[in-house]
Formats: structure tokens, sequence, C-alpha cells
């Protein structure tokens, strides 16, 4: 395994970070006060004006769809090469938005990409590569545990008519990110088929577009205490909702085979977001200590600070190298192979930010609860992680069950 970063990666890099250096982070407290006025002027969810003025700059610099793996249609970047550009827009919650490689846009572009018919690419991908329109992807339940995506109720069911051959659809999904973005137009729904075929074949994904009959928005979910507008995770209502039969991916019952696709290259971005976050926070750990006085010396002079700037410096290093041992091992051998190792990543990435950014809260004593600096924020977003990319249990289960297998009898 060679980490070391490929003159293209290493190109790109330089070019990410420069744009964040002059355009992202002067524009942080800007994202703030524009958000704070759509709120006071009841506009939530209208999308601010600083990141659709950032968009055409980074699609000018090329630096644009980069995460899109195998197609000419992105940067055609292998996910080793991907993942350390995903760790510096990850430094800023809202700065992968800009380059057009925010989630759940990126999976269900990647989704499209493999799986779409070239209806589906013609009128979904297409603006979604444009950075025209948003997409959400509708899977969790609140009526079930959904960490095990067979418990799915919700059901798509084929019938006869005036229009053709069409599915129904009906259930309740909430956690649907990105669905509270007016640009929203589509969404990726999983539900069940055939209840009657085998456990993993029963599932299957199909299209719905948010403006179609039937489909409802019931409430934004906070995310402790955030709404993350005007991304936002809706509560969605869907029924009766009518769609082509051609609407479906790949065919019925091949849900877990696109959600397996989808999922691997999501969750290294997922990681190396946070690996960035984490760095950020440590920086802002770094410069409070040195800044702030108490009992007669710097906190950074004390032992206990200087102690867990050490431990995060660890911490970030160790959960890098495993984040990108799986992105290579998926580029080498496929996500199957690496499963053991993606697995690890979801389990150690948001462990690892969360501590590290709660030892940032720490440095800036009651200021870290506080609006004035992003910690909380930031640790709401790496907290929610360890159940959006799966609970930590079902993957250390997963990860058990490989490492005894190389014991079986």
């Amino acid at each position: 395994m060679d980490f070391a970063y490929s003159p293209r990666t290493q190109e790109l890099r330089d070019a990410v970070s420069a744009f964040m250096d002059q355009h992202v982070y002067p524009n942080e407290a800007r994202y703030g006060t524009e958000l704070e006025a759509n709120t006071q002027a009841g506009k939530r969810w209208t999308p601010l004006p600083v990141i659709e003025e950032l968009k055409p700059k980074a699609r000018a610099a090329g630096l644009w769809n980069l995460f899109l793996p195998e197609s000419e249609l992105g940067a055609g970047l292998l996910n080793q090469e991907y993942a350390p550009l995903a760790e510096i827009m990850g430094r800023v919650p809202w700065a992968s938005e800009v380059f057009n490689c925010s989630a759940p846009d990126t999976g269900n572009m990647e989704v499209l990409v493999r799986y779409g018919s070239a209806e589906h690419k013609e009128r979904w991908l297409k603006p979604l590569l444009a950075g025209e329109i948003r997409s959400g992807f509708a899977m969790t339940e609140p009526a079930v545990a959904s960490s095990d995506a067979t418990n799915i109720e919700a059901r798509i069911e084929r019938v006869t008519g005036t229009g053709g051959d069409e599915y129904v659809i009906n259930g309740r999904k909430w956690w649907t990110s990105g669905a509270g973005d007016p640009r929203c137009k589509v969404l990726i729904f999983m539900g069940k088929t055939d209840p009657d075929a085998p456990r993993h074949s029963q599932q299957s994904m199909v299209l719905v577009p948010m403006d179609a009959p039937g489909v409802k928005v019931m409430r934004a979910l906070s995310v402790m205490g955030y709404d993350d507008a005007p991304h936002g995770h809706m509560e969605i209502d869907f029924q009766n909702v009518r769609v082509p039969a051609s609407n479906i991916l790949l065919g019925e019952g091949r849900g877990f085979e696109i959600a397996q696709g989808r999922l691997g290259p999501g969750r290294i971005h997922h990681c190396m977001r946070l690996i960035g976050l984490a760095e950020r926070s440590l920086e802002l750990m770094c410069k409070r200590a040195s800044s702030r006085i108490a009992f007669g010396k710097t906190l950074a002079q004390q032992g206990v600070t200087q102690e867990r700037i050490a431990e995060a410096r660890c911490m970030i290093e160790q959960a890098r190298l495993l984040t990108l041992k799986a992105a290579w091992m998926m580029d080498v051998a496929g996500n199957k192979t690496a499963k053991a190792e993606i697995a690890m990543i979801k389990v150690v990435a948001p462990n690892m930010a969360c501590q590290v950014i709660d030892w940032a809260m720490q440095v800036y004593g009651a200021a870290g609860m506080s609006q004035d600096f992003p910690l909380a924020s930031y640790y709401a977003g790496a907290r929610t992680l360890r159940f959006a990319d799966g609970p930590d249990e079902v993957h250390r289960n997963a990860i058990a069950k490989v490492e005894l297998g190389k014991y079986r009898v």
C-alpha cells in the first residue's frame, strides 16, 4: 500500500485548499448571517446566496463533481485519490456543496450513473451534475429498526393503470436528508416489492419526484437542536404515490445490491470529511489554548491540555490511515473485499471526531457550547453520523464476524 499522493491528487489538493482559503473560510461568517436573515424573514429553507455565488467559481476552477469515479462525467478519481479532497472540504460543513460534492447527492448521482436508464440520466442525473437541482434518499422508517434494512415496511406495488404499468408507493420515511431544500426534485425510495421473496431480495429502489401527488413532507427533524436548514432532514409520508414502472432502478429485488454499490464510496466521503472537521477542531483548540490564561499560565501550558492535543493528533492520524487503507482496498479489490475496513472506519472516524471536538469544546469553556463558535454544531453533526452511517453496534458486529470467521473450524 502506497499512500503517497499522486501528482494529480497533490495538484487538486493544492487547488481545493487555495479555493477554501480564498472563498470559503472568508465567507463562514456570511453563511451564518444569511441563514439568520432567512430565519428572521420566515425563509429558513431558502438556498443561501453565498453558496450559489461560489458554485460557478468552483466550476470555473475545475473543482466540480470531483467525487465521481469510473466516469467521464466527473474527475475520474479513485476513492483513494478523492479521499484527501473530501477531507479538505470537510473542514467547513457546507463547503462540499460549493464543489457539487455533498451528500446525499453524491451517492444518488453514483446510483444514477451505475444503475440508471438513459431516461433517468437525462431527466435527473444531468441537472444534478450541473448543480441545478438536489435530491434525497428515502430509506429509514420511524416505525421499525431501520439499522436492519430488511425490516423496512414501505411498499412498492406494481399495478396497471390508465397510463400503463405503474408502481404505487405507500409508507412513512424519516431522516430523508436534503428534502428540506426547495431544489430537491427527486428521491431514491427504498421499499418492498415482494415481501415473500428471500430476505435480501424483497427490497427495490425507485425514483420518486418530490412533486408527485401523495408525497407530503410532515416535518423537519432537528439534530440535537439543529435543523440543518436549508438542507434539512425530513419526515415524509407517501400515500398512494404513483410513478411509471420505468422509474424502478436496476429491477425488482435489487435494492440491497444498489445499496452496497452506493454506500461504500459514500462512507469514505463521510469519514474523510469528519477527519477534516476533526483537524479544524484541533486547530481551533490549539489557537484557543495558546491565547487563554487560567491559573497563571496559558491553557496550552496545562498538562491535561497538552495530553489531549497529543492524543487528538494520534487519533486523527490513525483514522486517516485506516480510511485511506479502506479506500485503497475498494479501488484494487472492490467493496466486498473491503467490507471489514469500511465497517471499521464507520466506527473509528465518527467516534474519533466526537472525542476531538469534545476536547476542543472543553478548551473553549462555556463559549464552546454557544453559537459564537462552530464546535457545538460540529459535535452534533459528528454524533449524528454514528447513526446515519449505521449504528456502531451493527458495524462492530460485522467486524467481529469477519474476525471470528478467520478461526472457524
